[in-house]
């Protein structure tokens, strides 16, 4: 809970369904130096919500031996709160808390709720994080496929990031009868935290939001920044991210990018809105795979939100579909071929960006559906 990603997509649902009397206990891994930084805030926001939260310290290394022994810790736990409060429902966020959900299902009977956040076994393929050609990661992954099926068919219910995602798992041989029990939740933002902002520069800044991890193609968009440079010469590029800032210098060297022309700044999530509000244009370049056609970049409601345009390469979720339905950016094709000069003239409004997320992003809705699907397996 004290990375980004808890504090955008846990707590704001777990927050807001304590409202609608359910209780929660919540159970996270916490990488020590995020925790020691962020705990006091975690606690009072858990603490001021009525949620028992209840984390673990991740260990990353050794390899596999560190997984093993997470999951055993994980699961010691939650068999301890099980005997202490019992559980009316396992709510499972991605594969390894749901081998335990999984388990105390079949033990138990308590209904599991497989939120799957994606096909995480190929992602980690994909990524270059498990290379096949290794018989020990060519093993973890059959085992993690195998179970994948498991909890797609036994688990209560599924909720998919996207609705790409979900028309790929109903084409899988057999599973066309899951169609009835999956739900489609994209990444929702709080659009009260997440509005436009007045701008105060007349500096054109494209932007970039968040992790510069495995899956962002950051040198494609410096490139794009580069060459956009040469239309706009007083043109910046503003990050905001918690990653190492040498990750994108490093780049900048190699492409002849000047240091001046780049902003980097460390953002905590309820400073987006003011950091962003000279931002004309936001850059989401994402590697394209198949276990991208289920993601949902967080970044792209919360930007559409504050009315920020986004351009964006196909592939990836429902990114493009969002982009086209809202008229919220531009989608490339191609993001070697780009037309800067239709970019440069487009007109967008704030307003209209805003209420494209209230419509496909809106935390309460995402709230309401999440409401809906306990009542029903519960």
């Amino acid at each position: 809970m004290t990375d980004p990603l808890g504090q955008s997509q846990v707590l704001p649902y777990i927050i807001n369904l304590t409202k609608e009397n359910y209780n929660f206990h919540l159970i996270s891994f916490e990488k020590p130096d995020r925790y020691f930084k962020y705990k006091s805030l975690i606690e009072k926001i858990c603490l001021d919500n009525n949620i028992k939260w209840h984390p673990i310290k991740y260990t990353k290394n050794p390899l596999f031996i560190s997984t093993i022994f997470n999951l055993f810790k994980m699961k010691k736990l939650s068999k301890e709160l099980k005997i202490k409060h019992g559980f009316s429902l396992l709510h499972c966020r991605s594969y390894i808390p749901s081998l335990i959900g999984l388990s105390f299902k079949r033990l138990d009977g308590i209904p599991f709720l497989f939120d799957m956040r994606g096909f995480w076994a190929d992602e980690r393929v994909e990524g270059g994080l498990w290379n096949l050609k290794n018989p020990i990661y060519k093993l973890v992954y059959k085992y993690f496929k195998n179970k994948e099926k498991q909890f797609l068919i036994e688990s209560n219910h599924i909720i998919s990031l996207t609705h790409n995602g979900k028309k790929n798992i109903i084409k899988i041989p057999g599973f066309s009868k899951l169609e009835k029990k999956i739900s489609v939740i994209p990444c929702c933002t709080d659009l009260s935290l997440f509005k436009p902002v007045k701008s105060d520069s007349s500096i054109f800044t494209i932007g970039y939001l968040g992790s510069l991890g495995t899956w962002y193609l950051i040198k494609e968009m410096l490139v794009f920044f580069k060459n956009f440079k040469e239309k706009i010469p007083n043109s910046k590029l503003h990050f905001l991210t918690k990653d190492d800032p040498d990750i994108i210098f490093t780049q900048c060297i190699g492409l002849g990018i000047e240091r001046k022309n780049i902003l980097i700044e460390e953002c905590d999530r309820e400073d987006i809105p003011f950091k962003t509000r000279n931002w004309n244009l936001s850059l989401c370049f994402i590697k394209p795979s198949y276990s991208k056609i289920f993601s949902s970049p967080t970044k792209q409601g919360e930007l559409m939100a504050m009315g920020i345009p986004i351009i964006c390469n196909r592939g990836v979720g429902d990114v493009d579909f969002i982009v086209e339905k809202y008229n919220s950016g531009f989608i490339l094709n191609d993001i070697n071929k780009v037309n800067f000069d239709t970019i440069i003239d487009a007109n967008f409004k704030k307003q209209t960006l805003n209420e494209g997320a209230n419509q496909f992003f809106s935390l309460n809705k995402g709230v309401i559906s999440y409401k809906y699907i306990y009542e029903k397996i519960c």
